[in-house]
């Protein structure tokens, strides 16, 4: 018996547009779990994740629906709607997100870490100290985190959901993963504090 592949997104969203319920429930089911993950790690509030969810969703059956497939993934562009909803939600204040650091910057700069260094000590300490060490991130790392290792959004996604070009996305994603590199290492293996010791004089 020939097994007859899944619609595609755009496929589904055609049929939406045309409307037809049953394919916007499909859509629905098939991206709502990773647009709901993506908010919630931003927001950090489950209220402002179902919310924001929500619009996505029903901005696909607007009449000014922008989703054009020639320039991108319907993944991409749904990520991209939940990023600008988001921002909505951070300048009226209903959204705590670290603002960006030039001290952590700094620190980011000195650090030359391959991608492959954090995920093995991800497995050693276990996935909540990681999403623990997301939490903390400024918000533009924090993004290209969740979306490129968490959701594994591929950098073109991630580039039109962003609003950024794709050397942008694998810059952040690099400076990214050296700063949760550093947050976890830091929690595994805290250092004295600086402050607290005493200065030891040689003399000659």
């Amino acid at each position: 018996m020939k097994i007859t592949p899944p619609e595609t997104d755009n496929e589904l969203f055609v049929r939406l547009r045309a409307g037809d319920e049953s394919a916007f429930v499909a859509l629905y089911r098939r991206r709502q779990g990773a647009i709901y993950r993506f908010v919630l790690h931003m927001s950090r509030s489950p209220a402002v994740a179902e919310d924001v969810t929500q619009e996505v969703f029903v901005a696909l059956l607007r009449d000014a629906c922008g989703y054009d497939p020639d320039r991108g993934t319907l993944s991409g562009y749904l990520f991209g709607i939940a990023r600008k909803l988001l921002l909505r939600q951070i300048e009226r204040g209903r959204v705590d997100v670290p603002l960006e650091s030039d001290s952590e910057d700094a620190a980011v700069a000195e650090l030359a870490v391959a991608g492959n260094a954090l995920e093995d000590l991800t497995h050693r300490e276990g996935i909540e100290g990681l999403r623990r060490a997301v939490g903390t991130l400024p918000r533009r790392y924090r993004e290209v985190v969740v979306l490129c290792d968490l959701e594994e959004v591929d950098y073109a996604d991630a580039a039109r959901a962003l609003g950024c070009p794709i050397g942008t996305v694998r810059s952040r994603l690099h400076r990214a993963r050296a700063l949760l590199l550093d947050k976890l290492n830091r929690e595994c293996h805290p250092g004295p504090n600086v402050s607290a010791l005493n200065p030891i004089r040689c003399s000659i």
